[in-house]
C-alpha cells in the first residue's frame, strides 16, 4: 500500500513515520513539507521516499492509495478535503481543523466521495482507554453521571509566539491542542452522546508578554519574541450531554505547580481515574455491600504504542473499506464541543445547542 506523509514535522517524524515504517502492508513512496530539509532528513533517515514540497504533485501519483495530514491545524481542511476528491484515503492529525465550520466541510467532502477520513485522536487506539471502555460498556460502573477531566500544567506554552500560539493557524490553544484529546477519551469511553448545554471560559493571561514569559518548559519552542500570542492559556467549561455532565480544567500554563493530568469517570456503582498516557484505576465496594468493604484495582497490562496502533488500524482500514472508531462522522461531535466552548467564552453565556448544528 503506497502512502504518503504530507507535514513532516514533531508528530510525523516522531510517531506516523515510524509507524508506517514498522507496518508491512504500508511503503512510504512520498515525504512532503514546505521546507524541503525537513522532508529530505525524513527521506535520508528511512531510506525510502521522494522529497516533495507540494502535496498536489501527490494527489496526482494514482499509485498513492492514502496519505497522513501531519501539517499545522490551518491546512487540514484544504489537504483533506482536497485529497479526499482525488480519491485519496486520509489519517488526518488532530484536531480535524480550526474551526467546527471547516471540520463540517471535511465531513461533507468525506460523504460525497466516500473515501475514509479518520481525524488522529489516537487515544481511542490506546490500550488503557479501550479496556476503561470496556469497564463502561460492560456496566462496572453503573450509570456514569459525570466525568471529570483535568490537564492542567505549570508553565508549558509550546513554542511561544509560533504556530502554536497563533489563531490563525491552530484555531486555538490549550483547548484544541490538549483538550482535543482529553475530550475526545471522555465522549469515546461514554459512547459518543450528544452535547446539550455548553458553558464556558478561556483566558488569554499568562503568555502575552512574550519576552518576560519564565516558563518550565517550552517543547515547540524557542520562544518567537516577534510572534503572536492570541490563544487560550487556560480553559474552563461544563458540557452537559445526552449521557453524562463533563467538568473540564485545563491549562497549558498557570501560577501552580503540580501538573493535573487525568480523567476520572463517576458512576453510581463505580469509578475510574485514568492517569492520560498510562493505566488506570477502578473504585467500587462488594458487591451487595458485603463485609462493608470497598474495592480498589489498578489492572496491570501490556500497553502496547497507541500511534502503531493507529496507523495498523488505518492501513486496515483502507485494506479492507472498514470504519474506524476514529472515522469523522464520531469525531465530529468533539470538535464541535470545542467550538461550543469557544462560542461560549467569547459571548460570556451558556450556548444551547439544538439540532444538527448551534
Amino acid at each position: 500500500m503506497k502512502v504518503a506523509v504530507i507535514g513532516c514535522g514533531t508528530i510525523a517524524t516522531n510517531q506516523h513515520i515510524p509507524a508506517y515504517m514498522k507496518n508491512e502492508r504500508t511503503e512510504i513512496r512520498y515525504f512532503c513539507d514546505i521546507l524541503p530539509e525537513r522532508a529530505r532528513a525524513a527521506a535520508e533517515k528511512n531510506g525510502v521516499g521522494t522529497v516533495v514540497t507540494d502535496y498536489r504533485e501527490v494527489l496526482r501519483d494514482p499509485e498513492v492509495q492514502a496519505i497522513s495530514v501531519c501539517t499545522p491545524n490551518h491546512m487540514h481542511a484544504q489537504i483533506s478535503i482536497d485529497a479526499l476528491r482525488a480519491g485519496k484515503d486520509v489519517l488526518c492529525e488532530k484536531p480535524a481543523a480550526r474551526s467546527y465550520e471547516e471540520a463540517l466541510a471535511m465531513q461533507r467532502a468525506q460523504h460525497e466521495t466516500g473515501r475514509i477520513l479518520n481525524i488522529g485522536v489516537v487515544n481511542r487506539f490506546n490500550d488503557a482507554v479501550n479496556m476503561v471502555k470496556s469497564f463502561i460498556d460492560d456496566g462496572k460502573l453503573g450509570e456514569v453521571y459525570h466525568v471529570i477531566a483535568h490537564f492542567r500544567a505549570h508553565r508549558s506554552i509550546p513554542g511561544l509566539g509560533g504556530p502554536f500560539t497563533d489563531k490563525a493557524i491552530a484555531g486555538g490553544g490549550a483547548l484544541i491542542d490538549w483538550g482535543v484529546h482529553y475530550l475526545d477519551i471522555v465522549m469515546y469511553c461514554c459512547g459518543d452522546p450528544a452535547p446539550v448545554t455548553v458553558s464556558g471560559e478561556t483566558y488569554c493571561r499568562l503568555g502575552r508578554d512574550i519576552r518576560n514569559y519564565a516558563y518550565e518548559t517550552m517543547w515547540a519552542g524557542p520562544p518567537k519574541y516577534d510572534g503572536v500570542y492570541d490563544v487560550d492559556d487556560s480553559v474552563s467549561a461544563l458540557i452537559r450531554t445526552e449521557g453524562p455532565v463533563i467538568s473540564v480544567e485545563g491549562a497549558w500554563a498557570q501560577n501552580i505547580g503540580p501538573a493535573e493530568t487525568y480523567i476520572d469517570f463517576i458512576g453510581d456503582k463505580g469509578g475510574i481515574r485514568l492517569d492520560y498516557g498510562a493505566k488506570f484505576t477502578y473504585y467500587s465496594s462488594m458487591p451487595g455491600g458485603e463485609h462493608g468493604a470497598l474495592l480498589e484495582l489498578r489492572p496491570e497490562f501490556h500497553m502496547r504504542n497507541q500511534f502503531e496502533n493507529e496507523i495498523n488500524a488505518f492501513a486496515d482500514a483502507v485494506e479492507n473499506r472498514r470504519r474506524m472508531p476514529s472515522h469523522i462522522d464520531t469525531f465530529i461531535l468533539t470538535q464541535r464541543i470545542m467550538q461550543a466552548v469557544y462560542d461560549s467564552a467569547e459571548a460570556h453565556r451558556e450556548l444551547v445547542l439544538a439540532g444538527g448544528r448551534q
